[in-house]
């Protein structure tokens, strides 16, 4: 809001003395009427600094039928809904205030959630069983309930809270409970967490009250190649710190001398004291992780997740992050993978510590394989991939697999020069073919492949696998957390394995759960095909989740980010997200962003029979719908002609109650014009279809219509309105985990994509440059939504936020729909 600065604490003689606003006397009842209903004399002045909070809250008060004064509970819940009620449904507010003053709606909480509920619907009739579930109405929760949970947070958190005391971050404890019981009253949640703290801690002391010494951070070591500068990403919303639970392996670091293989438990990191020394010379205890994507496809929304992990803990413990390519297999990856990460990463606001590739290794690589040959635990076999699977799944050895040292030393270097076809030969780890874990099965370390890679070149014609790079190169870079999704779990006893067999240093291993997300695929194999067989338009097609397609769809990192936060970080796995819920947050951050402007879907031509042919009126539109008339920049000029084009959803040859639009002899407000009035109507030679209609316009305003509809006109005479492409998107395949599905290609939404190739724009979306978001406004719906009538969606197509696509050219705007207006995660997820 862009309201006029607070005149001071008190009601003083000159606020008094403001213009009296219709329906009062003068400013002195305004103030009268405010403090009647509870509200403390700051409020009430700030309130008569800004005329349209004056006229909100008079109406609202009003509405609720309080004149007379109220309980000072209820009057602040009035002010909330003076100053935040959603203008998109204020013909619901009369009927929302009787929740408040019946004391059925008593909190903020409830407040807020309604507000949501309000946004999501507009001025669309709403089922009342729904909307108080959504705002608790009805729930009771008792002191016993409040302090039970509290008890729980506490106990949850003791250690922390016992080391910290009253330094804590309370905010972050009442989080939890809020949490728990989003419906309880704030204040005595306050007071009965204010309670047990003290309960617990006993009463502050001096030192409670000293400011704690911060310790200095011990420099990382220098390195010419690094980038010391990381970036946070902005989120849309405060919550609890994700990377709290994450283990520091540097604190607490365990050492032996011993080597186990195989022991059948979970694998930890375990360094001799030489390797913990070398390793800390070179982090000086700072955290040091990667992000390795596989250069093989694009990035997509679950490497957002990963970036935020990686990069995120680096950042929190303010360490270091690597970019590295985990790039071990040249038949799949390509220059154009490797230049698309480098570029998504920069986008999602992240700035690695260093980029590498595990190609950088190559050489090292090599050299330990020739080691781990030597110790016995590596042998060259001659086996086809499914002779290696058939023997692995009958837990038998290898032919080859004890084959002399000296035999696989010399085969490995033939492998090494191109000397043995592809195929012929391969280099396995000799692990444990008795282990339950079937990562144990001897690994492939290295196999033939006969093509030049895009990093390193032709240099190579053997290229090791991933089971056997990446522990390495995460040891060689020194990384303290080598963090992955749970389904790598059940490789940890390799990754260990390896690295004990060559004398390595250990990273400390962490899994947490994959990010899974409704109405789509993630899996690179499924991607691929996609893209490949051309069902979709590209790997940035806007109706995939890569992070490409996210952002060509209008997504931004900020909201992204956010999304991901809320997600968390845990080791649960197995649910899926709803897409709802990612949606949510990028109407948080584009309405925040986006500027409005009217646009025309199918439009129906109108002329105004009472209007001159060639006059043209430039009239003022508003960017934001709560700009000052002074603020130029958030004005722009819109013209008004004769000819005008509406929605055709916007008329209707049958008027009813609950209709806003346009009918014959109904009058309706063109938004930031006239009102208009239907006279006539000019029919197809079918005599059904509409070709036109024939109004005449108010131009004194006389007239109040309740109903308000976009428009744009001819910017002169017989000179059409700027004609741009829109494109609309829905989910991409109807079930909600079509991955289950075995033909899940037949699970593809046929109606995924509608293009709209001349849709009308106002002619100030001409200069749009590609990324620009807009709003496209639509302010009272129609029973009958565009969207139905013409493409087969299930919400108001026009009320949405959009964004230029790179299809744009001079002669042509292309607009993609980024997400519609109405937020259905509310519903969802009941926040």
């Amino acid at each position: 809001m862009r309201d006029s600065k607070p005149l001071g604490n008190k009601l003083t003689d000159s606020t008094l003395k403001q213009p009296a606003m219709p329906g009062l006397a003068n400013a002195e009842d305004e103030a009268k009427l405010f403090l009647s209903i509870g509200l403390d004399q700051r409020t009430a002045t700030n309130a008569l600094a800004n005329a349209k909070v004056t006229s909100n809250l008079s109406a609202v008060i009003h509405e609720a039928e309080v004149e007379g004064g109220c309980d000072k509970a209820i009057g602040n819940l009035l002010y909330m809904v003076a100053t935040k009620f959603p203008n998109n449904a204020l013909n619901h507010r009369a009927e929302f205030l009787k929740y408040i003053t019946s004391g059925q709606i008593k909190n903020a909480p409830q407040l807020e959630a309604a507000f949501s509920f309000f946004s999501s619907i507009g001025p669309s009739s709403f089922d009342e069983k729904e909307f108080e579930k959504n705002c608790g109405v009805g729930v009771e929760v008792s002191v016993e309930e409040i302090s039970k949970v509290v008890e729980a947070v506490i106990e949850e958190c003791k250690s922390q809270i016992l080391a910290e005391r009253y330094r804590i971050n309370v905010g972050i404890l009442l989080g939890k409970v809020r949490k728990e019981l989003p419906w309880a009253d704030g204040k005595t949640v306050k007071e009965e967490m204010d309670t047990q703290l003290r309960n617990l801690l006993g009463e502050k002391t001096e030192k409670d009250d000293e400011k704690p010494i911060k310790k200095k951070k011990e420099k990382a070591p220098k390195s010419t190649d690094a980038d010391l500068t990381t970036q946070t990403p902005s989120v849309t919303q405060e919550v609890s710190n994700p990377f709290s639970d994450f283990p520091d392996p540097q604190k607490n670091i365990q050492v032996h001398q011993e080597i186990f293989f195989s022991d059948g438990t979970i694998w930890r990191p375990k360094n001799t004291a030489e390797k913990l020394e070398k390793h800390l010379q070179f982090t000086g205890r700072s955290v040091y992780t990667r992000f390795p994507p596989e250069p093989n496809g694009y990035l997509h929304i679950g490497h957002a997740k990963a970036m935020f992990v990686s990069f995120g803990l680096a950042k929190e413990r303010g360490g270091y992050c690597y970019l590295r390519y985990d790039d071990t297999n040249p038949e799949a990856e390509k220059q154009e993978y490797i230049d698309h990460i480098q570029e998504i990463v920069d986008w999602m606001g992240w700035k690695p510590f260093k980029v590498t590739y595990s190609s950088d290794y190559f050489q090292e690589l090599y050299d330990l394989a020739i080691q781990l040959i030597k110790k016995g635990y590596a042998y060259v076999d001659h086996q086809t991939p499914e002779e290696i699977k058939s023997y692995r799944e009958s837990k038998t050895d290898s032919p080859w697999r004890n084959r002399p040292i000296a035999e696989s030393l010399k085969l490995f270097e033939e492998m090494r020069k191109g000397m043995i076809d592809e195929g012929k030969a391969t280099l396995r780890m000799k692990q444990d073919m008795k282990s339950e874990n079937p990562n144990m099965y001897d690994l492939i370390a290295y196999r033939i492949k006969f093509t030049p890679h895009p990093h390193a070149g032709d240099k190579w014609c053997i290229y090791p696998s991933y089971d056997y790079t990446h522990c390495i190169v995460d040891s060689l870079e020194n990384i303290t957390h080598s963090l992955c999704t749970l389904e790598f779990e059940i490789r940890r006893p390799s990754y260990y394995w390896l690295l004990e067999a060559l004398d390595l240093y250990h990273p400390h291993v962490w899994e947490y759960s994959r990010l899974s997300i409704t109405n789509t695929v993630l899996s690179k194999r499924k991607l691929n095909r996609l893209v490949r067989e051309k069902w979709v338009d590209g790997w940035d097609d806007p109706r995939l989740m890569t992070l490409a397609g996210l952002r060509r769809r209008g997504y931004t990192p900020d909201a992204i980010n956010a999304f991901v936060r809320d997600v968390g970080i845990t080791r649960s796995d197995g649910s899926l997200i709803r897409l709802e819920k990612i949606e949510h947050y990028i109407r948080e951050d584009l309405n925040k962003k986006s500027r409005r402007v009217m646009v025309v879907l199918k439009p129906l031509k109108v002329v105004i029979k009472n209007m001159e042919e060639n006059v043209v009126m430039n009239l003022r539109a508003k960017f934001w719908p709560d700009a000052a008339d002074s603020e130029e920049s958030s004005h722009y000029e819109v013209p008004f002609s004769r000819v005008v084009y509406i929605e055709s959803s916007d008329f209707r040859l049958k008027d009813s109650k609950d209709y806003y639009g346009l009918a014959p002899g109904k009058t309706v407000m063109l938004r930031y014009a006239f009102p208009i009035k239907c006279v006539d109507i000019i029919y197809a030679e079918d005599k059904s279809t509409v070709l036109e209609l024939h109004a005449e316009y108010d131009p004194a305003k006389s007239t109040k219509p309740k109903g308000v509809i976009h428009w744009v006109s001819e910017p002169s005479h017989g000179i059409l309105p700027l004609k741009v492409e829109v494109r609309m998107f829905e989910k991409l395949f109807l079930s909600e985990n079509p991955s289950e599905l075995e033909d899940w290609l037949a699970d593809l939404n046929p109606n995924s994509k509608i293009v709209i190739a001349e849709a009308l724009a106002v002619p100030v979306l001409k200069h749009s440059c590609h990324g620009d978001s807009y709003q496209f406004e639509r302010l009272d719906l129609s029973t009958m939504l565009v969207s139905q009538i013409c493409f087969g969606f299930g919400w108001d197509a026009q009320k949405s936020y959009f964004c230029v696509d790179q299809d744009s050219s001079a002669d042509k705007l292309v607009f993609n729909r980024t997400v519609s207006l109405r937020d259905s995660y509310v519903k969802v997820s009941g926040k």
